[in-house]
């Protein structure tokens, strides 16, 4: 099934699908996993709001939410929930476009598939390397 693209209330410009989707299969070969199927659900604040309330018991608006479905950690079988407005905000935030921010969300919610963590302050720091690493290599 591979990867697809869903959205949910919201709209943004995706160019370079097919490119994106062959960097995706990547990312996860090079992390030696195999893709079976990735849903990349594109919503509003309130949408994730309330997956974040009701699957992760979260009260916090986040710009992303990663779901590994499957049982074996070799095989990728997952959905990530992205909110545009978070990914607006967070450009503006951090003085980066719209296009970079939205990609790195993705890359993100990749290496969170591919076994990678954020919440120590370690592990936040190799995150954001391999975020750093993952977007030099497709943007080139």
């Amino acid at each position: 099934m591979g990867v697809q693209f869903f959205f949910i209330d919201a709209r943004i410009a995706l160019r370079e699908r097919r490119r994106l989707k062959k960097f995706i299969q990547h990312l996860f070969a090079s992390n030696k996993r195999s893709l079976n199927s990735l849903s990349i659900i594109f919503c509003t604040d309130e949408y994730l709001f309330k997956i974040n309330r009701d699957f992760l018991q979260h009260e916090y608006y986040t710009d992303i939410v990663t779901f590994n479905l499957s049982e074996d950690p070799q095989v990728i079988e997952g959905e990530i929930y992205i909110s545009l407005d978070r990914i607006k905000e967070n450009a503006m935030t951090n003085k980066v476009t719209i296009n970079n921010e939205l990609h790195r969300i993705i890359f993100h919610g990749i290496l969170h598939l591919c076994g990678f963590k954020d919440k120590a302050t370690k592990d936040k720091a190799l995150m954001t390397r391999m975020e750093n690493r993952t977007l030099s290599e497709y943007f080139g």
